[in-house]
């Protein structure tokens, strides 16, 4: 690495640090820290066959020529997916602000009311739009979230109910083939079927899923398919356009149980298949059953309105196998960009853009009609289904040669969906494919009693910010709320917040990258898919594996992708009996979620007193389970912050008795460049691009978990969604290759980085964490650390015994540091009364000493509370964190002076001022308010 090569500004420490560091730590040499603490079986000599490294503009250079190589024709295609334009005012001060991007899940509420408005806001709006009084915070996408919805009717159904989850034909063949996929290993069977007719409900139906509209095209009146289903004990679920809403009337009128869908259209661009935002809404009686995050209304420690994450904000990690979902984060950031759009046009203006795309697809119906074209049904939205016997290739292929993609459906049917961007080009391109003249204007195709006669976006909210001024102030108002990495250090534990660089993100929002179906003719697409075959092949080369499918969209994603391809492996073999996964007691909750939705029973593997696998309790596990073991789940290095040196031999257990080894890819930032799993033992793993490779956190998404298998697993990586031939393993994502349109950051990543780039940054992570560690062992315990007192890449530091003394809490420990300028650590995972410590190799030393120095105030205030000179419930680490409005009060009659309150010993010049006070979430929960409250609640 050179002064000026990447690696050197991405890493945020310099030689002089790491040499300062290092004899902080007692190692004489960044190669002598990683040999004293990773166990020698496990390392790897042969180095990462990898691109060397270029820098920012060569890589963007070349990045630029495979964007050259696609062609974003005019979509025509729809499928879930259209043409929209991205407010330029949103694409500024949302997509491309670090602000919002580098924010992390908002389980700190108080540091995060900015996003928590904005999902806020995301809630209301589908909850408006659908007619149902209660929305989720964003699911990862359309067909996942009808899988969600099919198994949130199984829990709500009836005990006699049957194991039938019917869904109509029109239902999109994406979320289709994910249904299946997700059905089977659960018991479920689907049935296909016309419920136009509410006859053809099959008996033994405890759900079912209508479209709304079509895919295609043509819009029903469902009400007689809810009336025969409610009647038969089913729930109902309507996959519906949001955008369509605005014209159509809302599922929940006509008594639909569940909403589910996309919100794609509402700004974000197509992205090759995504990242895009899923939704939910339920009726009320359902809402402690909805899957992912709710953002509910609160108060904080002054009474004011607060905003927080409601109910199962931890779920996996309190219920894990027993949780609702495996989804742990959604896609936060397309749910903002949604959510923002909706504020920006208002009602009127989503009308108008619905409108618009009603006209277009009513006028081209008129056109083909008048030329003799025979037409789908008689009612639709945006999309219009044509007969053409024998014809479709032909029409396509006239349409795309003036460019303009259609989808044929068959050799005789073609279906063409208007959307914001249609233009009267685009339709005489169609008319001239059909060889039909364009006619006038049309009135559009929905009937009367089809039509929206309720409000909706009413709050005062979607009306007050049309001008850019006002957008623009309010977009900046949320995102000074907040707290990102661009204000400082995110040392939250397993989550691995470094450094997301402008370079890396820039090419996001290339039009070439950004504007292209992912059903695209694949002559238009050889830069994507040059792009996506390159970095599965480096991330496989990384990781030791045969094959990487980046098809999985969340980390939790790729564990079900993963223990289905085992689970599909060993039916194969003929071993259909082998159901068991093993879990240590430290895993990730959504583990043990996974492994129910993979069909898998669980057994917890017991920890020992230093935090390793029990290797005994292993064994007599395995044995008693020896002829139904299908799997184990480890993280590597496991969650106690530690490269446990059993790990082979733990691999080795589970593979003698016929299992197969999963090993969680969450910690890869200890190990790239060093050890790769697939070489020391694992059969499997998820990665997660959202922590390692750079793609950003987002608020709480959009991630990428990529499933990287051996090389006996590859047949049984998830299949093409949209493909005829499914294979033995469906599709986990609605897009073949998932988030497609963020995968250039982990490309710039690892093009920028290089070999030598990326084995230094996994060092510089384990120094920052042994660093933090040496530093803060004498005021907290470090609960547990591997050879030579070394930890991995993070280390937990134990307040249990503290707060038996002190009857302070690790609350109040993280509360008190926001005072300090500082987002907390991760709160009692993966043991309670700890907190877990992940600085990365991105910040300095000056940023560590900082934090450092800060928590060691903190003991220190935490020492006069135990000595009984200030009690507990009158400390300032009992009333953090302190807004400003309480530190300029004109009344101060507390037992410290405003300024230990806001402005404690090291607190930087930009002081960070939380929005509001700690806020009083069982309150929110027993009061439970998930809409935007009246603007009065604001007030003084």
């Amino acid at each position: 690495m050179t002064d000026r090569s990447f690696a050197a500004r991405h890493i945020g420490t310099s030689t002089a640090d790491q040499d300062a560091m290092l004899k902080a730590v007692g190692q004489p040499s960044l190669d002598a820290l990683m040999d004293a603490c990773m166990p020698a079986l496990i390392r790897s000599h042969d180095g990462l066959n990898l691109p060397a490294a270029i820098t920012e503009t060569e890589a963007q250079a070349e990045l630029a020529a495979l964007a050259a190589q696609n062609t974003p024709a005019r979509s025509m295609i729809g499928l879930g997916y259209y043409g929209t334009h991205t407010p330029a005012v949103i694409r500024r001060n949302v997509l491309e602000n670090p602000s919002w991007y580098t924010a992390y899940t908002p389980y700190q509420a108080e540091i995060s009311q900015g996003r928590l408005e904005a999902l806020l806001n995301f809630q209301t709006m589908c909850a408006d739009l659908t007619g149902l009084p209660v929305a989720g915070a964003s699911l990862l996408d359309e067909a996942t979230a009808a899988a969600e919805a099919m198994l949130l009717a199984r829990r709500a159904a009836k005990r006699s109910a049957g194991n039938v989850f019917a869904v109509d034909r029109r239902v999109l063949p994406q979320t289709l083939a994910v249904l299946k996929t997700r059905a089977e290993p659960v018991g479920i069977d689907l049935a296909v079927a016309d419920l136009t007719d509410p006859a053809a409900i099959p008996d033994g139906a405890f759900g079912v899923l209508l479209q709304y509209p079509g895919a295609d095209g043509t819009i029903h009146d469902w009400t007689p398919t809810v009336e025969a289903a409610h009647a038969a004990g089913a729930l109902v679920a309507v996959a519906a356009d949001l955008l369509a809403l605005t014209l159509l009337t809302a599922p929940g009128d006509v008594g639909a149980d569940i909403a589910v869908g996309s919100t794609q259209r509402f700004g974000m661009p197509m992205g090759f298949g995504g990242p895009h935002a899923g939704y939910m809404a339920v009726r009320d009686s359902l809402q402690r059953q909805l899957p992912g995050r709710l953002v509910g209304v609160s108060r904080d420690a002054a009474d004011a309105p607060a905003l927080r994450l409601a109910l199962q904000a931890r779920e996996q990690h309190i219920r894990r196998e027993k949780a609702t979902s495996n989804i742990c984060t959604a896609q936060v950031l397309p749910a903002v960009m949604a959510a923002s759009y909706a504020v920006w046009h208002g009602p009127e203006g989503l009308r108008g853009i619905a409108e618009h795309a009603a006209r277009a697809a009513a006028r081209l119906a008129a056109s083909l009609e008048h030329a003799g074209t025979t037409l789908a049904g008689g009612a639709f939205f945006d999309t219009v289904t044509a007969h053409v016997p024998g014809r479709a290739d032909t029409v396509t292929a006239r349409a795309a040669a003036a460019g303009v993609n259609l989808h044929r459906v068959d050799a005789d049917t073609v279906t063409i969906a208007c959307d914001e961007t249609t233009t009267d080009a685009d339709l005489r391109a169609v008319c001239d494919a059909f060889d039909a003249p364009l006619a006038d204007a049309a009135p559009i195709r929905i009937p009367v009693d089809l039509r929206r006669e309720t409000p909706y976006l009413t709050h005062p909210v979607f009306t007050a910010h049309h001008s850019e001024t006002a957008m623009m102030r309010y977009l900046k108002r949320l995102a000074d709320k907040d707290y990102g990495l661009d204000r400082g250090m995110i040392p939250l534990g397993s989550c691995t917040m470094k450094l997301n660089a402008a370079a890396e993100m820039e090419p996001v929002t290339w039009p070439e990258f950004a504007d292209v179906h992912p059903l695209a003719p694949a002559d238009q697409t050889r830069g994507w898919q040059t792009l996506i075959d390159q970095l599965e092949t480096w991330l496989a080369e990384v990781c030791g594996y045969a094959a990487v499918s980046v098809q999985p969209n969340a980390g939790s994603q790729g564990e079900l992708a993963g223990l289905l391809a085992i689970r599909a492996w060993q039916h194969a073999r003929g071993e259909t009996d082998r159901d068991l996964c093993l879990i240590p007691a430290s895993a990730h909750g959504t583990n043990a979620a996974s492994a129910v939705l993979a069909g898998m029973r669980v057994v917890v593997v017991a920890c020992d007193d230093d935090g390793n696998v029990d290797l005994a309790d292993l064994d007599a596990k395995i044995a008693r389970h020896a002829d139904r073991l299908a799997a184990i789940m480890v993280t590597y290095p496991s969650t106690h912050g530690v490269y446990e040196a059993t790990i082979v031999e733990v691999c080795a257990k589970v593979h003698d008795a016929g299992g197969q080894v999963y090993v969680d890819g969450a910690n890869l930032n200890a190990l790239l460049g060093w050890a790769k799993p697939g070489r020391f033992g694992a059969d499997v793993s998820h990665l997660n691009l959202h922590k390692t490779f750079c793609i950003p956190h987002g608020g709480g998404g959009p991630g990428v978990g990529p499933v990287a298998v051996a090389e006996h697993l590859v047949p049984f990586l998830p299949s093409d969604p949209m493909s005829d031939e499914a294979g033995p393993v469906g599709p986990v994502s609605q897009a073949r290759w998932g988030s497609a349109g963020i995968l250039q950051i982990p490309w710039m990543y690892l093009r920028m980085m290089g070999a030598e780039g990326v084995t230094a940054a996994t060092a510089s992570a384990v120094l920052a964490a042994n660093y933090t560690a040496a530093r803060l062992r004498d005021h907290y315990p470090v609960l547990y650390a591997g050879a030579h007192g070394l930890v991995a890449h993070e280390c937990i530091l134990d307040l249990r015994e503290l707060t038996k003394t002190s009857g302070v809490t690790v609350e109040d420990v993280a509360k008190r540091l926001i005072d300090y300028g500082f987002h907390a650590p991760t709160m009692s995972f993966p043991v309670a009364g700890t907190l877990m410590v992940e600085p990365t190799e991105s910040e300095d030393l000056a940023e560590l000493d900082r934090f450092c120095e800060a928590m060691i105030a903190i003991r220190a205030e935490i020492d006069a509370v135990a000595s009984g000179a200030v009690a507990v419930e009158a400390s300032a680490l009992r009333a953090a964190p302190h807004t400003a409005a309480v530190a300029t009060a004109d009344r101060w009659d507390r037992a410290y002076t405003r300024t230990e309150a806001a402005w404690p010993a090291g607190v930087a010049a930009a002081k960070y001022w939380p929005p509001v006070g700690r806020i009083d979430n069982a309150w929110g929960d027993r009061n439970l308010a998930c809409t935007c409250p009246p603007i009065e609640a604001f007030g003084e």
